[in-house]
């Protein structure tokens, strides 16, 4: 697919004017914007696909989006700083980034795009040896991860732990960081990836499909990105565990709820806003050995809908990330 080359003040951005499935991604020529005071703009290198952006495409977000379109996508992006504006000083031109959008804001042009404005606090500096693609693959997954282990469940050297999802984007950050934190890592997905979560970090691997919850634990802490039978792996807790979820569907947002009547032993669900602080902890985790980037596919910016297909077939290990590319 080939598109012709944008005007000299304007870029190619990823939009859809309805929603629906992936196909009702396009991407279109706008303007490219200037900053102002205390935005950044950053020239992208890669962008990846989060199921924010999933749910933002296909409506799951209209309390947030409304119906008035276009709307851009993608949430994170990694890159360089292409342009500053007044009073903003952390940051200077050509430095490498990562960021998100604010996850709660609709954005015309978002981060699949060759340029994206943010607020200066959105991005971080990216760490040093990673390509655009590397890191877009590890902002989203990273933060959430990072937010679940340390904030939300707090967990100790030495305790069980058991992921759901493990082989998804945030699962395999979630195996990477509980083993870097000391945890005792049980990931849970298909046979087929076993080697690939033990070389990440877990002494366990189950197959989701040939294991009921009731055969599992007890664990300190359940990390779950699934979203469903969360009362089932809810009794997998040991006396004092602690249970997050990611994966909030209906179903589990009722879950979450009913379990409030169990105490420090209940479903926890959190977001997480990624500002500079978020970004700086994160990139320290990642030059210290900690976490590294799962890719299971990437993809030109002009083909970013099958990225979206990729991701929703599900089944694979690690993101797919849209790598976006720069007229000369």
């Amino acid at each position: 697919m080939t598109f012709p080359p944008p005007t000299i003040n304007g870029m190619k951005a990823t939009q859809f004017f309805s929603y629906g499935a992936p196909g009702v991604l396009r991407l279109t020529d706008v303007d490219r914007p200037e900053p102002g005071a205390g935005q950044v703009l950053v020239r992208v290198g890669a962008s990846s696909v989060n199921g924010h952006d999933a749910l933002l495409r296909s409506g799951g977000m209209k309390i947030v989006s409304g119906r008035r379109f276009p709307i851009g996508s993608g949430l994170d992006f990694a890159g360089v700083v292409a342009a500053t504006g007044p009073g903003t000083t952390r940051v200077a031109v050509g430095d490498a980034v990562w960021g998100t959008v604010h996850p709660r804001e609709k954005h015309v042009v978002a981060g699949a795009a060759e340029y994206v404005l943010v607020r200066a606090d959105r991005i971080g500096p990216a760490p040093a040896g990673l390509s655009a693609v590397e890191a877009a693959a590890l902002v989203v997954p990273g933060v959430t991860a990072l937010a679940a282990l340390r904030d939300a469940t707090v967990l100790t050297a030495g305790e069980s732990v058991l992921v759901r999802g493990a082989a998804g984007g945030v699962g395999t950050a979630m195996v990477q960081l509980a083993h870097a934190f000391g945890g005792r890592v049980t990931a849970l997905a298909r046979d087929r990836h076993t080697k690939a979560l033990t070389d990440l970090g877990a002494t366990t691997v189950v197959d989701y499909r040939r294991t009921a919850p009731e055969d599992l634990g007890p664990f300190d802490v359940v990390l779950d990105t699934v979203g469903t039978d969360l009362g089932r792996y809810r009794r997998r807790l040991a006396p004092g565990g602690r249970m997050v979820t990611v994966g909030l569907s209906g179903p589990a947002i009722a879950a979450v709820a009913a379990s409030t009547v169990h105490g420090s032993r209940r479903i926890r669900t959190f977001s997480v806003n990624p500002l500079t602080p978020h970004l700086i902890r994160l990139a320290e985790q990642v030059t210290a050995g900690a976490l590294r980037p799962v890719i299971d596919g990437v993809y030109p910016l002009a083909d970013i809908a099958a990225a979206h297909e990729a991701f929703e077939r599900g089944g694979a290990l690690g993101k797919q990330v849209v790598e976006v590319s720069h007229p000369a």
